[in-house]
This record gives structure tokens, sequence and C-alpha cells, in this order.
């Protein structure tokens, strides 16, 4: 009974989703295999290695066609073997992993080995077309999609300000204001070709797709999965954020997420001391 009962909570969640709620890491893979996902958003804190633990959990429920990372462009991608997904170290060394900035590959292996027969798709943009194309603006980048993403308008004055601001404080307070409405375009044009990236395998493969990326990527207010629920009415979607809580805080509500896992913070030096 339980299981109906949470199979029909899923499924009015994801088709239109009306309540968030937080729940525990151990719980995931049963909420995947009950509510069975045409796509699942699975957010991370990029250097957080339970958090990488728990996707690779989701995946393993999910049994996705296709992997589409945020961590991966297409080109990279596209080399990537059965070998190579045999041999971690020679798949990082093979896609320049290290050299993209990214947290250790091993962090990211046990998601690769969930879905073994997975299609890999990488959806980042590399940085000089993510500056050309905010410089030629959305539209003209995405064509047709820029609307049915919903980003062919610009956002509300006050919503702009907002995300400037968060932008700023994401960055210690050290950039200069010129700089932000770039930094927050760059966030929504992101969101985008990760959203059309997502469809594309859906497309593809048949589905189910899951997406490998931060968090704040997988916010149901603005991110990607709004802008996937925009262009396909009715999908069912999965969207995990996951958040860092100090033990003994108190629990956050009303996230912008479907469902969402609190761990410990990791331990990581002060990211503030680089613009020192």
């Amino acid at each position: 009974m339980k299981h109906v009962l949470l199979a029909c909570a899923l499924g009015a969640t994801l088709a239109a989703p009306v309540s968030a709620m937080e729940i525990e890491a151990q719980m995931l893979p049963t909420f995947i295999q009950t509510a069975q996902p045409d796509i699942a958003v699975l957010g991370e804190v990029h250097d957080n290695p339970g958090h990488h633990l728990n996707q690779a959990a989701a995946v393993a429920a999910l049994k996705p066609r296709a992997l589409v990372f945020e961590m991966l462009t297409p080109d990279q991608a596209a080399i990537i073997t059965p070998e190579l997904r045999a041999d971690p170290e020679a798949l990082a060394e093979a896609v320049g992993w290290e050299e993209a900035g990214w947290p250790d590959f091993a962090l990211y292996a046990p998601i690769f080995e969930a879905a073994p027969d997975a299609l890999i798709i990488g959806a980042a943009l590399p940085r000089d077309a993510l500056r050309a194309a905010i410089a030629e603006g959305a539209e003209k980048f995405l064509g047709v999609d820029a609307a049915g993403f919903g980003i062919d308008q610009p956002y509300p004055p006050e919503l702009q300000a907002q995300l400037e601001a968060e932008a700023q404080r994401d960055h210690c307070n050290a950039l200069p204001p010129e700089a932000l409405p770039g930094i927050v375009a760059a966030q929504r044009l992101r969101d985008a070709v990760f959203a059309r990236a997502v469809i594309r395998a859906r497309k593809t493969t048949g589905g189910p797709v899951a997406l490998i990326t931060g968090t704040g990527h997988a916010r149901t207010d603005r991110a990607v999965p709004a802008m996937i629920r925009k262009a396909l009415p009715g999908i069912r979607l999965f969207a995990l954020g996951q958040i860092e809580r100090d033990p003994g805080a108190e629990p956050e509500t009303g996230l912008p997420y479907d469902f969402w896992i609190a761990t410990a913070p990791t331990e990581r030096p002060d990211p503030c001391e680089a613009f020192r």
C-alpha cells in the first residue's frame, strides 16, 4: 500500500510539480524506481563525494539509455569508447578532465560504472563558444529553441537584480558590477543548452535520460527542469537537488527542487582565497 501511495504522489509531482520535499539518500533508489521518470536531473555540489555516490545510486536505479554530463563537451563525449570506460584513469586523460578544472574524476567514475551501456553525451559549451553565444544573443544561438525554453525574453527587472546579487555573492563580492549581467546570461544559456541536449538524447535513445549537473542547474523554478517542462508539457521528470548543511542546522523548506538531499559539507579550502 505504501508503494501505491508513493507512486500516486510521485506521479502527480513529476508530471506537474506542486510540492517539494527532503528525502534521505538511502531512499533515492526507491523513489527513482517507483517514479520511473523519462528524465532525471541529478544535481550535485561538484566536489562533494557523497553527492556523486547518490547520483550513481540514482543512475543504477533508473537504468538510463543516455547519460548527459555538464562536465563534457560534445567533442569530448564523442571520443569515449567502451575501452576507455573500462579504464577511468585513461578516460579522464583522454577527455582532458583535469585540465578542464573539474574535481578528481574518481568522484565521477561510479556514475559511469552505474550505467555501462548508456550513451554518453556532453552538454558543455566550450568557453569561447559560450562567450560568442552570449554576444550574439540566446535567440540567435538557439533559434526556435529559445522561445520553446522561454529565454527569448529578458528576465523581469526584479529577478535580474536578484540573480546578479546572487552571482556577486557566489563570487565573494569580488566582481565588477558590469560583469554580472554576462554571468547571469551565461547561466541561463547553459541551462537551455543542457535542456536541449537532454531532450535530444531522449529523442535519440527513447529514454530514460539522466543529466549530471550542478545543483543550481537542477532548480525547478527557472533552470533545466523548468525549461524541459515548458518544452515538453506532461513529461515525467525527476529533479533532484543536493545541498550541504551543517550538522544540527535547521532543515530547509520550500527549496526549488522536486526532491532534495542534504549532506554534511565536504572539507575544502576557502573559495574566496583566490579572489583575495
